[in-house]
């Protein structure tokens, strides 16, 4: 069987492509998986909040319909990214992780102009599993919460293990 989206000589075509389907894929899991996650924790949420655009007409990946941190609702946005790419690949080769931190500070960048009544959290996700530093606080602020809610202690730990099953599951 012909591969839809041939490799190049790294075998890395399929991971960086913006064609890709599994690049679409993986960001849509990830943001449902986030959305899940604060509705376990009794937090209601919209996905793609209307009138929260950015200056080029973009919106976050969802949003907090109820306070989240110092009395301001959250939103967030979800980016997957691959840091054997061309444009991280530098960065990847000094720590484990600063990828997703590279991609996490693009994100708050390109969000800068949303409104102050709101937090923004870029969740940024390396295909090879590393979120970003603020993102893993708040997925481990959401294991806790929805621990308080169902009881079971290790729901952070449930929790990556979903993100990290999305991730790769997106990619076969």
């Amino acid at each position: 069987m012909p591969l839809r989206f041939p490799l190049d000589a790294r075998g890395l075509h399929s991971f960086v492509c913006k064609r890709a389907p599994g690049r679409s894929a993986r960001h849509h899991a990830i943001n449902d998986l986030i959305a899940r996650s604060f509705a376990s924790a009794g937090v209601p949420v919209t996905k793609e909040p209307y009138g929260l655009f950015r200056t080029d007409g973009k919106r976050p990946g969802g949003l907090t319909l109820v306070p989240w941190q110092c009395g301001k609702s959250m939103c967030w946005h979800v980016t997957v990214i691959c840091p054997l790419a061309e444009s991280y690949v530098n960065v990847a080769a000094i720590d484990a992780g600063a990828a997703a931190e590279v991609a996490a500070s693009r994100k708050q960048a390109k969000y800068a102009d949303i409104d102050s009544r709101y937090v923004f959290e870029p969740i940024a996700v390396e295909t090879l599993g590393v979120f970003n530093s603020s993102a893993r606080l708040l997925l481990n602020d959401l294991g806790k919460r929805i621990s308080a809610n169902s009881g079971e202690a290790r729901e952070a730990s449930f929790l990556f293990q979903r993100a990290s099953v999305l991730v790769c599951q997106a990619l076969v």
